[in-house]
């Protein structure tokens, strides 16, 4: 499958921003799922590319002089494969397995995670991962604008509303809490006909004598040749494909569009 990829994020601000920092992870790396084919960055200023602790195509931006807008323009076309049941072929990484089994302060689970958790038999099938995220959507259903992105897998749970971030966080969180290594995948989605947005996160689950299993956790789906992975960690704060802080701007207004569009390989 060809995925045509295109994702403008502009930023402008009430006053005048002195000074500016983004980390962008906003690139494919190639992989057994993927291969880039073409890909570009366009922004105000020079970008210096790096690799984080994951392995994830870092690039930082710096702006060091009065602005009152930032605009990113991303580009690109991403050949990818269909997957057996979700299963990556790619190799383990380089963080170690138990890594992905600790809690963060976005996955922490409380007792109505860890009744969640237990509602399957066991988390070492494939199935059992998608009867899980099945249960996950019936709890938190597909809602934007009510959760934020600071918010908890425990606070959507609650709240019974929440978008893919809050799909992918409370499964992390539930899989943790059996000891399950789990970690948050940040991408796009070629959508369809479905009310979903473009860009999307899902998780990866170790499963023993399997490997990694791509699990779509809004869709109760195994994730297929429609995604192009850009990120992952071991949530949302360190696989974001946007992260920044700024000195001076007072009030910021967002707008992000992304599209994503399929075509058959040949």
């Amino acid at each position: 499958m060809y995925l045509t990829i295109r994702h403008d994020t502009s930023y402008r601000y009430e006053a005048t921003v002195h000074y500016s920092i983004q980390q962008l992870r906003l690139t494919p790396a190639n992989g057994a799922s993927q291969m880039v084919r073409r890909w570009s960055i366009d922004t105000p200023g020079k970008l210096d590319p790096a690799f984080d602790a994951y392995g994830n195509v870092l690039h930082t931006l710096v702006i060091n002089k009065p602005h009152s807008e930032i605009r990113l323009q991303v580009s690109g076309e991403v050949e990818t494969i269909a997957l057996i049941d979700g299963r990556l072929l790619d190799d383990v990484g380089p963080i170690p397995l138990e890594h992905f089994t600790c809690a963060t302060r976005l996955t922490e689970a409380d007792a109505a995670i860890r009744e969640l958790a237990g509602s399957v038999p066991s988390l070492t099938s494939s199935a059992n991962l998608i009867a899980l995220s099945e249960r996950i959507v019936e709890r938190v259903k597909y809602h934007p604008g009510i959760t934020e992105v600071t918010s908890t897998a425990a606070q959507a749970l609650a709240l019974g509303n929440g978008v893919c971030q809050d799909h992918a966080h409370l499964m992390l969180a539930c899989c943790r809490a059996r000891g399950v290594p789990a970690r948050y995948v940040s991408g796009y989605i070629e959508p369809g006909d479905v009310p979903h947005a473009a860009s999307h996160a899902w998780v990866d689950v170790w499963v023993d004598g399997t490997g990694w299993v791509s699990i779509d956790v809004t869709h109760a789906a195994f994730a297929s040749e429609i995604y192009c992975r850009l990120a992952v960690a071991r949530d949302y704060e360190a696989a974001a494909p946007v992260r920044g802080r700024r000195i001076g701007g007072r009030e910021e207004e967002l707008e992000v569009s992304v599209t994503v569009s399929a075509q058959m390989s040949q």
